[in-house]
């Protein structure tokens, strides 16, 4: 099975980083790569809170996994480490069995000079989905993380 990791450096302290990674209204904010747009249909941030999510295309001609034009996977959170980490199984709601399969997501968090380190690593990836446009979509999901998570740093008041 295929995997890919990602590293990103987040100016903001960890539990802004971590809150964003479990507040549904920000998830829906960050976790999308470009082109699209998402949509929350549950979460529940807890372990063994379950979530579901579709990610749908902008451009009418791009083609989904779930349907025409989107994506939906679900999944539940395997285990919360308060400002530490979040690991998750994840699994795409299709018909197609080269993209069926338990995927596992885990984000850890670490402390660095100015802000946080994130590594993003998704494990077992179904044959059908491709490493290098996991990778793609990776980045940029957590450039918005970076983003959100920055943004909400510099209009907290100060402490």
């Amino acid at each position: 099975m295929n995997s890919t990791r990602v590293e990103w450096f987040v100016s903001a302290p960890r539990p802004n980083v971590f809150r964003a990674l479990l507040d549904a209204r920000s998830v829906r904010t960050w976790m999308v790569p470009d082109g699209m747009t998402s949509r929350i249909h549950e979460f529940d941030p807890r372990i063994g809170g379950r979530f579901r999510i579709s990610l749908s295309y902008d451009i009418p001609t791009a083609a989904g996994k779930t349907s025409a034009h989107t994506d939906t996977f679900h999944g539940h959170f395997v285990r919360i480490v308060p400002d530490t980490e979040v690991v998750q199984s994840v699994e795409f709601e299709t018909e197609n069995p080269e993209l069926r399969g338990e995927m596992t997501i885990t984000y850890s968090l670490s402390s660095e000079h100015g802000g946080t380190r994130v590594i993003a690593q998704h494990d077992n990836l179904p044959p059908g989905l491709s490493p290098e446009d996991n990778e793609l979509g990776f980045r940029m999901s957590l450039a918005r993380l970076a983003d959100l998570a920055e943004k909400a740093e510099s209009a907290a008041p100060p402490g």
